[in-house]
C-alpha cells in the first residue's frame, strides 16, 4: 500500500489572483491521477489562503483581514470535508482529511469551530502553513496553545510547512522544533524534508514526537541543483546527489528509516510564478514524485509509504486503510 501524506484540496484564491499556478484541485482529479500512478490512500488538507483575506489585497499580492468570513479557516475545512463525506463518499473513503489552521489569528473562535467539525465528521490531523498567511509557528506556545491541547485531547498530530529561508520570519523549521520539543505528548511532522537542512532532520532523528515528509521533494532537489534560495545552505545541507532526486530520497531513507514519510504535495509538485518581475518555473509530476519512492526497497517503500505516516497518526481503526 502507497499513502501519500500531503495533499491540498480547494482553491487558493491568493494563487489564483496573482496568476501563480497551480491554483486549485478537486478530490475526483486527485484521486484520479492518483490511481494511474499507484496510489492507494491520501491525507488530505485544504489550500492555504482563506476566505478572511480582503481579496482586493489578494490581488495585488498582499494579505489583510477583512474578508467575508471571521474565522480563518471556518469556511474552508467545512467545504473540504463536505467534499470528502457529501459530495464523493466513494472517493473520500480513500482519503484521511486535516483540518487547517492559522496559529495566530482567532484562536478562540477556530477551536470552537473545530469542536463542531469534530462531531460531524471524522478527521485524522492538523495542518498549518504559517508562511503564505504570515502567522507566527511559535504562537502555538503562546496565544494559540489551545490547538496543542486540542491536538492532545483528541490525539491527532500535526503536519506543518517548514522554511529555512532567512526571509521567512514565520514558519522557520528550528522554530517547529522549539514547540515539538516543548510539546512532547504531541505528534508533528514537518514538511518538505526541513528544505534538506542536516541539523534539523538530525534533531527530528532524536525527538520521539517528530517525523518529517518529503513533499514536493523533486522542485526542492532541483533548487538545490540551480542554487535556489529556499533549500538549505551547503554547509547545513543533508549530503546527497541532488541531480538525482530518487537517489536524495534513498540517502533520506537511509539516514532517517523510521522517520522519512512519504508525500507528494500534490498539486504543489509543481510551482510557476512571475514575482517580482522574475519568472520562476519549478515543474514536476505526480508521476515523477511515485517514480522517486517507487525506487527504493520494498522495504523503504513500506517503511515511507505506510508504517511511518501510521506511527505519526495513530489511529484507532487502522482499518480506514482496506475500505473498499
Amino acid at each position: 500500500m502507497l499513502i501519500d501524506c500531503h495533499n491540498h484540496l480547494g482553491v487558493d484564491q491568493f494563487f489564483y489572483l496573482n496568476g501563480y499556478h497551480p491554483y486549485a484541485q478537486d478530490l475526483p482529479a486527485m484521486v484520479t491521477e492518483g490511481r494511474h500512478c499507484g496510489v492507494d490512500r491520501w491525507v488530505v488538507f485544504p489550500m492555504v489562503a482563506n476566505l478572511t483575506f480582503d481579496v482586493g489585497a489578494m490581488r495585488s499580492a498582499k494579505l489583510a483581514v477583512g474578508g467575508v468570513e471571521k474565522v480563518p479557516y471556518a469556511f474552508e475545512n467545512e467545504r473540504m470535508l463536505r467534499e470528502i463525506y457529501e459530495l464523493y463518499p466513494d472517493l473520500g473513503r480513500m482519503t484521511l482529511p486535516f483540518v487547517i489552521l492559522d496559529p495566530e489569528r482567532e484562536p478562540a473562535a477556530q477551536i470552537a469551530q473545530l469542536r463542531r467539525l469534530y462531531r460531524e465528521f471524522p478527521f485524522y490531523g492538523l495542518k498549518i502553513q504559517a508562511t503564505m498567511i504570515e502567522a507566527d509557528i511559535k504562537a502555538l506556545l503562546t496565544t494559540g496553545r489551545g490547538f496543542l491541547d486540542l491536538a492532545a485531547e483528541l490525539d491527532l498530530p500535526f503536519i506543518i510547512h517548514s522554511s529555512v529561508a532567512p526571509e521567512d520570519r514565520w514558519s522557520q523549521a528550528s522554530a517547529i522544533l522549539e514547540v515539538a520539543e516543548a510539546t512532547p505528548h504531541v505528534r508533528f511532522c514537518l514538511a518538505h524534508s526541513c528544505r534538506y537542512d542536516r541539523p534539523c532532520l538530525d534533531r527530528i532523528a532524536e525527538l520521539p514526537n517528530t517525523w518529517f515528509d518529503c513533499s514536493a521533494h523533486r522542485i526542492h532537489c532541483e533548487g538545490v541543483v540551480r542554487g535556489l534560495g529556499y533549500v538549505a545552505p551547503a554547509e547545513r545541507r543533508f549530503p546527497a546527489d541532488y541531480r538525482d532526486p530518487s537517489a536524495v530520497l534513498r540517502a533520506l531513507a537511509d539516514a532517517y528509516p523510521k522517520k522519512l514519510i512519504w508525500g507528494s504535495d500534490t498539486p504543489f509538485q509543481s510551482y510557476v510564478a512571475k514575482l517580482d518581475g522574475v519568472f520562476t518555473s519549478l515543474r514536476s509530476t505526480y508521476a515523477a514524485e511515485v517514480a522517486c519512492v517507487r525506487a527504493l526497497s520494498p522495504a523503504q517503500q513500506d517503511a515511507v509509504g505506510r508504517t511511518n505516516l501510521l506511527s505519526l497518526l495513530r489511529l484507532k481503526d487502522e482499518g480506514l486503510l482496506t475500505r473498499a
